[in-house]
């Protein structure tokens, strides 16, 4: 019995029954069938071959300008870059160690300046207000990863098919000067990796991600717009002006008085005249100044769209405290998402430098992460660390738990053993019970003794 795979036209009438893989699919055949991008991203992708989006192009160029003129945007992805870095990255192993392999990520991090928060910051921002982290591996005459360039995403064109599938991997991207539609740079799909921030299909490859802000776009202009317009009123109508009826007066001596009158005053027009009967009276300044209804909404709607809550850009007014730790927590989870899309990156690029070394990457059972999670706090981390190793929890999951570095703490323990050891008791690495450098450590936990109905956890040293 012949099977035929369905979704593939024959190459040749010679070979009907298996038709090759597509190009740009992985090697082997599928039983994949239908077309996975959207019939509008189909018709859009026969036209982006040989241009940049448009739409991602002026979303961010939007972003970017808002990040310039508005303090509150420009806080909001500096808040992000500072949360998502906090810690550095690290090599976390779920299986077996392996010493070459750590020694790789050791050199790679250097390299790669991953050490350096400031280059973690720009990475983190550039994917926040692009929507997509570009990173360009760039190999050395030593076959190993040199650096990893951030480029602009907006210059970045997939060269995928109206299924959205690469083209050809080994031009997989195009950089495209969106100026002169000039082809710049072609990249084969290991070169360059993109990490997307919601995309509209994650399996779409010709779907590029979407910054943060970018649905806030129109709604940051309405408040920019109504903020100036409440300045202009103010300006305008605040101050107290004053009619000026001088009956009887000749045109001559009511110009000759208005321009007495008017020498006197500032930019602002407070002050009318007119020859007919009447009195000087006082008019009043708008005195609904106040009501700002309105500028509230649209403040109240621009950050339901934004990461976090405006509590914590100072936008306090009468929010309760509960409410804004669960906003918190929202904007943490936030957080942690941006942490994966860029831990992945970075992911990708270390499982390179592993082929470039001859190893293959499936080998060994390891995660590249955030040593910092912001969805708890440091005191729930240790909190839940200590209540591990009560319950027995080898001590380098218990630092893991605790937002700390393994590898770089059995280092720091190793220096400090060789050098002198100032307690009596040496730490043994397969003695669950100790506290790493004092011995014998005695962990308690006390259930409904602590706020919020959690457990209270107590911890001693042995004698």
């Amino acid at each position: 019995m012949k099977f035929r795979w369905p979704g593939r036209k024959p190459a040749s009438a010679k070979n009907t029954e298996l038709a090759p893989p597509e190009v740009g699919r992985e090697e082997g055949r599928t039983t994949e069938q239908g077309r996975i991008a959207t019939p509008e991203n189909s018709t859009k992708y026969m036209y982006q071959r040989f241009w940049v989006d448009p739409e991602l192009r002026a979303a961010v160029l939007d972003i970017r300008g808002m990040d310039k003129s508005d303090p509150r945007v420009k806080k909001i992805h500096r808040r992000m870059a500072r949360d998502v870095t906090k810690g550095g990255v690290s090599l976390r192993w779920n299986g077996q160690e392996n010493d070459q392999v750590a020694n790789l990520w050791k050199n790679f991090v250097r390299r790669l300046q991953l050490n350096n928060r400031e280059k973690l910051k720009s990475d983190a921002r550039g994917a926040a207000m692009e929507g997509n982290l570009v990173l360009q591996w760039v190999v050395s005459e030593k076959r190993e990863i040199a650096s990893a360039v951030r480029m602009p995403s907006e210059t970045i064109v997939p060269q995928v098919d109206e299924n959205g599938r690469f083209i050809n991997i080994q031009t997989a991207y195009h950089q495209v000067d969106a100026l002169t539609g000039q082809t710049l740079a072609k990249f084969p799909a290991w070169q360059l990796t993109v990490g997307r921030l919601d995309p509209d299909n994650f399996d779409d490859m010709g779907s590029l991600g979407r910054p943060y802000l970018d649905a806030n776009r129109s709604i940051w202009r309405k408040l920019v717009m109504t903020e100036e317009d409440l300045v202009i009123r103010r300006r305008t109508r605040a101050p107290q002006k004053l009619g000026h009826f001088i009956e009887g007066a000749t045109e001559a001596e009511l110009h000759q008085y208005e321009a007495k009158v008017r020498a006197a005053q500032g930019e602002i027009e407070t002050d009318y005249f007119s020859n007919k009967k009447g009195t000087i009276q006082n008019i009043t300044g708008d005195a609904a100044l106040d009501q700002i209804a309105d500028v509230s909404l649209l403040l109240d709607t621009f950050f339901s769209g934004s990461p976090a809550p405006k509590g914590l850009f100072g936008y306090v007014d009468d929010l309760a405290r509960d409410v804004l730790d669960d906003l918190k927590r929202d904007y943490f989870e936030e957080i942690d998402g941006l942490q994966d899309v860029i831990a992945g990156c970075y992911r990708y690029g270390f499982e390179l430098e592993l082929m470039l070394h001859g190893l293959l990457p499936e080998r060994f059972d390891f995660d590249i992460a955030f040593t910092e999670r912001q969805t708890e706090t440091a005191n729930q981390r240790a909190d839940r660390a200590l209540k591990y190793q009560a319950l027995g929890v080898p001590i380098e999951e218990c630092w893991r738990e605790a937002g700390l570095d393994p590898q770089r703490l059995r280092h720091k323990l190793e220096q400090q053993k060789s050098k002198s050891n100032p307690y009596p008791e040496p730490f043994e690495d397969d003695d669950d019970d100790q506290v790493p450098g004092k011995g014998g450590g005695k962990v308690s936990i006390t259930p409904g003794n602590a706020p919020k109905g959690e457990s209270a956890t107590s911890i001693t040293n042995g004698s």
